[in-house]
Order: C-alpha cells, then structure tokens, then sequence
C-alpha cells in the first residue's frame, strides 16, 4: 500500500476520563492456562507455537488499551483474531486469565458474584448477534425484562419500555411477538433491551452479522443516531471493516489474539503499523477516509485562493481542488493557516488507493 502521506498535524486528543482501562490482560483455553503466561519461556513463540507445545489457545495475549468516556471504540479483526473473547472478558462472562480491567475506578476482576450480576445490570449491557428475545413476550415485555428481574414495578418498567420503543423508531409495533417482526426489527428491540436500563456502557458483539446488507446499513445508521443523542461509550466488535470505519472513533485491530494498532480510521488507512494492518486496510478508499491535514504541505496561499478546513475529508474538498487554479488554503479549527494544497497532492492521493504498492 502506498503510504506518501504524512501522519496528521493535530492527530485526535485522547479523552481524559477513560471508562475501561485494560492492562496486560490474557485469556488462555487449556488445561494450565496460569502457567502459560507465567512462562517467560513461551512468551517469547507465536500463539500456534505455544499450542503445540502446550495443547492451550492463547484468545488473547496481553492486551492494553484505553477506552474514552462516550467514545465508540471498535475491536475489528477475522474470525479466530479473539475479538470476541475479548469483549466478553470485559464483563467476565469469560474469565480472563490475567490482567486487569478496570472500569470508573472499579478493579472489575475482584468482584465477587453478587456485585458483579450488579454491574452487568447497571453499568454494562451487551448486545449480542443472537437477538435472544423470549417468543412469549410482546416487543414491550421483551425490552422491560432486564428491569422487571431488577424489581422495578410494572408501570415503572412498560413506561420506560414504551420510552425505548420511541428511540429507536418501533412505534406501532409495541405489542407484537418477536416472530411477527423482521430481523432488523428484532435486533432493535434487543438494542432497546439494552438501552433501558441506563447502562453506562454498551457492549456489541457484532451484533449485525446475520442482518441483510441493507437493514445492516439501516442499524449502523441507528448507532450513529443514538449515539449522538446519548453519548454513551460504545464497545463495538466487527470483522467488517467499512462497519468499523463507519462506526468507530477509534479502532483496535487484533490478530492471533494480540494487538496490531490502535488509531483512528484515518491513522490506520494513512500510518498503517504494519504489514498485516497495511494490507488490511489495502482496499479503502483513501480520498474518503483522510483528511487534508495528511496531504497539507507549508506554504501561502493567493490572497483569493479558498480556504478549507483541515479537517475535511479529502473526497469532499476535490471539486473545490481541481476547481482551482492555484494551491486552496488550509486551516485549523481556530482559522489559522496550516499550508497548503494543490490538486497535483490530490491526484497523488487517488493514484495511490488505486495502484496500491
């Protein structure tokens, strides 16, 4: 992959209160999972090698990340990367191995039953692939059941249920059974499920995948709403990488269990950290993924030349760049000239997600 381009000038800023702290965490399948990663020996092969030397699978090898309150933090990787195992550590519903996770302060390892079935209630809630919805339960009863097992009382529980329905567009279906609705309805309800206990995080295990591509259009479009009027942190997993670009503000990608880069899309698409993330991203449209800030060189404009932001995204500035004659001004968020670009970088830019190197 062709990679001209320099990393941006003013790369995002990292949020400063963080609602998940990962830290070294592993999740070993085997008979002796501890002493796998106890064994400096093994620390040092690949995650097949320690396989056939051990019998044990290594889902996830010491991971460490930050993900930043009401942010959208996307795990991407191909089936068997351990994407999923990796979610699901997040909330125990598998045990990691080692590590710690923490989450607002809250060492989340050293839970004991009761208090962590509290924060699976309160603080986190999943939405799965598998829409899980009880057939005997109406679309209300299906969203109010995590409350009613909370002891909220009916009235409480359907008023904040029918609440629900609104947000994500099933009026007029309140009161059906899950086998009178489409699949992209049943996962709304499940979305719904999740949304109303008020959780302060929302984990999707690719919670699309066995949706048309259409309807799977239709929900990413429904995360990207509720999340601007919500603004809560999102965990999401996907092995789709235009549903990762779409969704993400910043993206980890994980293969044979370990880390391979974490950055926004624009970052992975322009400053890939590796081969593998090279060719993983090899097939993105660079012009709609970077921003003007990649291809930004010093320099004054004419005093009537246009002004762009740095942040727009190049695909949208082309017509202003090939419309003019002399290199278009760019600036940054306050109005301050950053340099310039002419349509020659443009055109270098589009060559270069063409005829990848």
């Amino acid at each position: 992959m062709s990679t001209i381009m320099a990393p941006p000038l003013h790369p995002p800023a990292a949020s400063s209160v963080d609602d998940f702290e990962v830290d070294g965490l592993w999740k070993v399948f085997g008979t002796n999972p501890e002493k796998v990663v106890g064994d400096e020996r093994l620390a040092e092969l690949s995650t097949a090698e320690i396989l056939e030397r051990t019998g044990s699978v290594v889902a996830v090898r010491d991971l460490s990340f930050r993900v930043g309150r009401g942010e959208v933090f996307v795990i991407m990787g191909l089936s068997g990367s351990g994407k999923s195992t990796l979610v699901r550590c997040l909330t125990r519903l598998i045990e990691p191995t080692a590590g710690a996770i923490t989450m607002r302060g809250d060492d989340l390892l050293s839970l004991a039953p009761g208090p962590l079935r509290e924060f699976r209630r309160t603080k986190a809630a999943m939405v799965f692939q598998h829409f899980g919805l009880l057939p005997f339960r109406t679309v209300v009863d299906n969203i109010a059941y995590g409350l009613e097992i909370r002891g909220i009382g009916k009235a409480e529980r359907r008023a904040r249920a029918l609440e629900m329905v609104a947000l994500v567009g099933l009026e007029g279906y309140e009161w059906r059974y899950p086998s009178q609705l489409s699949g992209g309805m049943q996962q709304r309800v499940g979305l719904a499920r999740a949304l109303a206990g008020d959780p302060d995080v929302l984990l999707f295990d690719e919670p699309f995948s066995a949706l048309d591509p259409l309807i799977r259009r239709n929900m990413q479009a429904e995360i990207v709403r509720l999340h601007h009027e919500m603004g809560k942190t999102m965990v999401f997993v996907t092995h789709d990488l235009s549903e990762a670009l779409k969704l993400g503000d910043r993206i980890l990608i994980m293969r044979h269990g370990e880390l391979q880069q974490i950055g926004t899309g624009a970052e992975l698409v322009g400053a890939p950290a590796n081969d593998y993330v090279a060719d993983f991203v090899s097939d993105v449209p660079i012009a709609s993924v970077l921003t003007l800030e990649w291809i930004v060189r010093p320099g004054e404009a004419a005093p009537d030349a246009p002004t762009l932001p740095a942040t727009t995204v190049i695909a949208d500035a082309i017509p202003t760049l090939l419309g003019s004659p002399s290199p278009v001004r760019i600036v940054d968020a306050a109005g301050a000239p950053l340099g310039v670009v002419d349509r020659d970088a443009v055109l270098r830019t589009v060559a270069g997600e063409r005829h990848p190197s």
